[in-house]
C-alpha cells in the first residue's frame, strides 16, 4: 500500500485510466471490463482492476486538479509499477468549431499552475503527451467515427475566475480547451519515463455557454474511454 492508495503489490494493473471522478472509473469499470475488482476506496478515489478483451487494465478517479493528480501519478508509478497512464476526462471548448462530444487530444499543456515554476527555478516547460500514443489515439477516433482534434490546451488551477473574459487570451493564442490536469500529467511522465496521454470529451463550451449535465459527464461521455482502452498496451 501507498499512503493514498489501498492497493496491494499486483492489485493494479501496468496501464491506468484516470478519470477525474471516481464515480466515473466505476462506471467504466462496471460496463466496459470484465470481472473488474476494487483495488481503492481510500479517501472515495475509487479504482479497479478487470479486462479489455486480452488485456488487464486499469481505472481510477484522479480528483480535480494538478495537484490531486499528481499524488494520485506519483504513487502509481513509484509504488505500483505503472508504465501507462491515459487520463480520460472532460474540458471546457475555447475555439468556436468544437461541440459538446467532440473529443480533444492535447499534444502540449500550457498552464497558470506554478507547479513547474517551482519545480524549474522559474523557467518555463512545455509538457507534452507521448507521440506514438496520441498517433494510435488519433487513429482510433477516427476509425470510430468521433469527430477529434488534436492541438495545444490550457491546464488552469483555478475552476472560477473573477475575469470573465480570462479565456480569451489562450483561445487568441490557439489552445483548443481548457481543463485542470493534463500539465501535470504530461510532466510527470517525463520525469518518471513513462507513457501519458489524455483523451478528452468536450462537456462545456466558453464561447456557446452550452454545457452538458452532471449524468452525462459521468455515464455518457464513453467513447473517449473506448478510445484509451482500445489503444492500451
Amino acid at each position: 500500500m501507498s499512503i493514498h492508495i489501498g492497493a496491494k503489490q499486483g492489485e493494479i494493473a501496468s496501464t491506468v485510466l484516470m478519470p477525474g471522478d471516481p464515480l466515473r472509473a466505476k462506471h467504466i469499470a462496471e460496463t466496459m471490463l470484465e470481472d473488474a475488482v476494487c483495488f481503492n476506496e481510500v479517501r472515495g478515489m475509487l479504482g479497479f482492476t478487470g479486462h479489455y478483451e486480452d488485456k488487464r487494465v486499469s481505472v481510477m478517479g484522479s480528483g480535480m486538479g494538478i495537484p490531486t493528480l499528481s499524488i494520485y501519478v506519483n504513487e502509481l508509478v513509484q509504488e505500483y509499477q505503472v508504465k501507462t497512464l491515459i487520463r480520460v476526462g472532460t474540458c471546457g471548448a475555447l475555439q468556436p468549431e468544437l461541440k459538446i462530444g467532440d473529443i480533444v487530444l492535447p499534444m502540449s499543456s500550457s498552464t497558470n499552475s506554478h507547479i513547474n515554476r517551482l519545480r524549474f527555478r522559474g523557467m518555463d516547460y512545455a509538457p507534452t503527451a507521448n507521440f506514438p500514443l496520441l498517433l494510435k489515439a488519433y487513429e482510433k477516433a477516427k476509425e470510430l467515427g468521433a469527430t477529434v482534434y488534436v492541438g495545444g490546451m490550457f491546464a488552469s488551477d483555478t475552476f472560477y475566475n473573477d475575469d470573465p473574459d480570462w479565456w480569451k487570451l489562450w483561445a487568441a493564442y490557439g489552445a483548443l480547451v481548457v481543463e485542470m490536469e493534463t500539465s501535470g500529467l504530461y510532466t510527470l511522465a517525463a520525469k518518471f519515463k513513462v507513457d501519458a496521454l489524455s483523451v478528452l470529451t468536450v462537456s462545456d463550451s466558453l464561447i456557446s455557454r452550452e454545457e452538458a449535465t452532471a449524468q452525462q459527464r459521468e455515464r455518457s461521455f464513453t467513447q473517449m474511454a473506448k478510445i484509451a482502452l482500445e489503444i492500451a498496451p
